[in-house]
């Protein structure tokens, strides 16, 4: 089993990145063989100061450590660095769909939102995104909700490059957790919490201080009755159940049962208390990681030259399948 995904080194990271996709990264190191990238090329597709975004990887990656990645038991590497991805990307074009891409929910968000320029880049993420995986033969993605869309797309690329060309690239599969797949704002939990689009107060950060933790929480919004259930028409409550549900490993019943008499206030409190506790490990050697810019960029360093030597062959064996290169 070959694990692949990847995180874009930009904003700072929320909670909802972390129980949907960063608890799935480190619970990958014990189920099959795991290779994570941190997708600086992905983040030059949008507006963003060329300064900081080393910082950021450094960042995301120090995160990632903290978290509970091991750079021995998995391959962490920095998108920019494995020149095949990029290459792989231009030629998977060729049995890429525009209209698929013109179809990409995210792409019409993105570029909802650009003002000066919808680049190209923008159109193109979701190939460079397949070749990411592609590049790898991984069989699986750990994902959240949100990109079920994108590994479709990555499917079909696969299925039709080896329709045309033959067997050549694994066609994977998505893995989204049953609890904490989609985390919502905390004042609209109507719409997935996120630090470009989404509200300060409802967004936690992984990095946040206990005390504006639980003023957030404190101030979530919730629904009209006193009932702590989820239902369609309690998306405040039923973001909350599914937080406390997915930091204490536990079922939604297992939330609901435990809250039946307690009121809103109360439950609040609650939750806020969970993640704090949750967090607490993260945000203790996340510093200490921070410092060492050194240490980071030889960690890199060394998990790209891994994924090199993965990627380099299929690359080899894609450019053989479709006549491009030299004579191997």
């Amino acid at each position: 089993m070959r694990i692949f995904s990847g995180i874009q080194p930009t904003g700072s990271k929320h909670l909802g990145n972390y129980i949907g996709a960063i608890t799935q990264y480190v619970a990958g190191q014990e189920r099959g063989e795991a290779i994570y990238a941190i997708v600086d090329l992905h983040a030059t597709t949008v507006a963003y100061e060329s300064a900081d975004l080393r910082e950021k990887t450094y960042d995301t990656l120090a995160l990632l450590l903290a978290a509970g990645l091991d750079p021995d038991r998995c391959i962490l590497f920095r998108q920019s660095d494995v020149p095949q991805n990029s290459e792989l990307t231009w030629l998977l074009c060729s049995v890429t769909s525009f209209g698929d891409l013109n179809r990409m929910h995210q792409f019409k968000e993105k570029a909802a939102a650009q003002r000066e320029l919808v680049s190209a880049g923008l159109f193109f993420y979701p190939v460079l995104q397949a070749a990411d995986v592609l590049a790898y033969r991984a069989n699986e993605v750990p994902v959240g909700d949100d990109q079920r869309q994108h590994i479709e797309l990555m499917r079909d690329i696969a299925e039709r490059f080896n329709a045309r060309f033959g067997e050549t690239l694994v066609v994977p599969e998505h893995r989204i957790p049953e609890v904490g797949a989609r985390i919502m704002d905390l004042q609209n939990p109507e719409s997935k919490m996120s630090t470009t689009g989404g509200s300060e107060q409802g967004t936690v950060l992984v990095l946040d201080e206990p005390a504006k933790i639980m003023k957030k929480f404190r101030s979530a919004v919730t629904d009209s009755g006193e009932e702590i259930v989820r239902a369609p028409d309690k998306p405040g409550i039923s973001n909350l159940i599914e937080i406390l549900a997915a930091v204490r490993g536990v079922s939604f019943a297992d939330i609901e049962k435990e809250f039946a008499d307690a009121r809103y206030g109360e439950f609040k409190s609650a939750v806020a208390d969970g993640v704090i506790d949750y967090l607490a490990p993260v945000r203790e050697r996340y510093s200490e990681i921070r410092a060492d810019d050194k240490g980071l960029e030889a960690t890199l360093a060394r998990g790209a030259q891994k994924a090199r030597e993965i990627a380099a062959p299929v690359l080899a064996d894609v450019q053989r399948a479709m006549g491009v290169g030299p004579l191997r």
